[in-house]
């Protein structure tokens, strides 16, 4: 690595690092005069107060990230202005691109580690975040998704799932009833219902099940077994469990399972298919704000009002991060298609910053 690189990359993630942990005292204390008047009533331990806040960084650091790094970008570019290190810099050959190199690098570095991070560690936290403001502060039952009651669950060939409790941890079920609908006439042909059943060698066996069948709305046959295993019964014990679980809280493989599973059954998807694409695009702000710190750079090399660059890139990046949040409304209302909805503000602020680039260097 040359000593500019290094010099360069040093002197931006001192900044970084300092925006990063005053953005997270700030929000922190934001939240807890928001939210803790309301959760005292619950006269709550000290420990999990704590603990409730202290959850809510890494929530927090993903969400500021495209911030931070604008931020981090801009003040970096203020300090060698100021200085006149950059008119140096720029004196002995070194274009501002290349001068920016190893911000562009970082950039996606980080970019990785966001989509890795928000994927794998925001969704445990907000988990136990959810499990300390329930359980430990408000004092209510823990629900936990292996541990269900009342199941209503849509299986594939319009099979109705009532399920009146679920063990994810022995994979049993009891008080089964599972209805079959014949899609062009929305007639019950067969009606099933069981005591309990239990996951055995990759099928669920069914215990006192009794199986009625109806044509044209008439029964015409019941039959009764005290343990009976059928082949089109298709659902497994990880599919009530990942019934149970938010868009949010699931990481990128377990979201696109879970949209296969929606397909097959005939189940409207679009939504999950926009969080999910979001979950790889929206990282991406982080590369992509990047890209405006180099002509707001040259603004400020050029200008007396270095405060007022500040409030620009702090306006693109609202801007931006709005855009993004209305293509989501727009995708979940299908105005737009998922694709669209997660990829066309990275594509249009893009261009503009490779535009802005191409600018600054003529």
């Amino acid at each position: 690595m040359r000593i500019l690189d290094r010099y360069i990359l040093t002197q931006f993630l001192k900044t970084f690092l300092i925006i990063s942990f005053s953005l997270a005292i700030i929000f922190i204390i934001v939240d807890v005069f928001d939210r803790l008047p309301r959760l005292l009533r619950s006269a709550p331990e000290t420990e999990f107060l704590v603990r409730y806040f202290l959850l809510r960084i890494p929530y927090l650091f993903v969400l500021t990230s495209p911030v931070t790094v604008l931020l981090a970008g801009l003040f970096l570019m203020d300090m060698l202005s100021k200085y006149n290190e950059s008119i140096a810099i720029r004196a002995s050959g070194v274009s501002i691109v290349r001068l920016v190199t190893p911000l562009f690098v970082f950039g996606l570095i980080y970019t990785l580690f966001i989509m890795f991070f928000g994927d794998f560690v925001l969704p445990k936290t907000e988990d136990y975040r959810e499990y300390i403001h329930r359980v430990k502060i408000r004092g209510q039952e823990h629900e936990d998704v292996r541990m269900r009651s009342n199941i209503q669950y849509r299986g594939e060939g319009n099979t109705l799932y009532n399920i009146g409790f679920f063990d994810g941890f022995r994979n049993t079920l009891r008080m089964v009833d599972i209805t079959t609908i014949d899609p062009e006439t929305f007639e019950v042909v067969r009606k099933l219902t069981a005591s309990t059943a239990s996951w055995q060698n990759d099928r669920w066996v069914l215990n006192n099940c009794v199986i009625r069948t109806f044509r044209g709305g008439e029964l015409i046959s019941t039959e009764y077994h005290q343990s009976i295993s059928l082949d089109d019964i298709n659902v497994t014990p990880q599919d009530f469990v990942k019934s149970a679980k938010s868009p949010f809280s699931m990481n990128f493989f377990e979201l696109r399972e879970y949209i296969n599973r929606l397909q097959r059954v005939g189940e409207n998807f679009n939504n999950e298919l926009v969080d999910l694409y979001y979950k790889i695009s929206f990282p991406f702000a982080n590369f992509i704000i990047l890209l405006f710190c180099v002509p707001l750079a040259t603004i400020s090399m050029r200008s007396k009002y270095r405060g007022m660059i500040f409030l620009v890139g702090i306006l693109i990046c609202f801007i931006y991060l709005t855009v993004l949040r209305i293509s989501q409304s727009l995708g979940y209302n299908e105005v737009l298609s998922p694709l669209m909805a997660a990829w066309l503000p990275n594509l249009i602020f893009g261009l503009t910053g490779v535009v802005f680039v191409i600018k600054a260097e003529v």
